[in-house]
């Protein structure tokens, strides 16, 4: 999965909103990305080849930064993302079928505490505190927020040292 991060000035990450007939997570918002194909030979190049594939973005106009800590989902996955920065220039070329929207968030909204809730829910018999995002009208919530959360503390802690 790509954790894009777009502009100097006034960086934001880039998200999309999945398409509502898709079989999984239908309506969410999510970074691009997907599961790993026989041809892909690495983590880094699966999170590439998908952000090309949904939102048009060409791997070698990425600027790798690095890896987040790899992210556990309820579904049993864990999910590696990988920080790139994108060209200001920028332009998406969606895949319709997949994405139905992609959208910038400043860094400066995800940074805020007071725009950060904390919302339980329920998987199974457990009940849990995730976090949570609006955002113009989106939610952004479970494991992308999760995802957000650990790269906004990683900033902090950076920016305190």
């Amino acid at each position: 999965m790509l954790l894009p991060v777009q502009g100097d000035d006034e960086p934001a990450l880039l998200l999309t909103r999945r398409t509502e007939h898709l079989h999984d997570h239908p309506g969410q918002i999510s970074f691009p990305g997907g599961r790993v194909e026989a041809g892909d030979p690495s983590p880094l190049a699966t999170a590439l080849r998908e952000a090309e594939e949904e939102i048009g973005l060409a791997a070698a106009s990425v600027d790798v930064a690095g890896f987040l800590p790899a992210q556990a989902v309820i579904t049993g996955f864990a999910i590696l993302p990988v920080v790139g920065f994108v060209p200001a220039d920028f332009r998406p070329r969606l895949d319709d079928f997949e994405v139905a929207e992609l959208f910038a968030v400043p860094l400066a909204f995800l940074l805020n505490p007071a725009n950060r809730r904390q919302r339980a829910r329920e998987i199974g018999p457990h009940r849990l505190q995730m976090p949570e995002y609006q955002y113009h009208g989106h939610r952004i919530w479970g494991a992308t927020a999760m995802i957000i959360e650990t790269f906004t503390e990683m900033i902090k802690t950076s920016n305190n040292s």
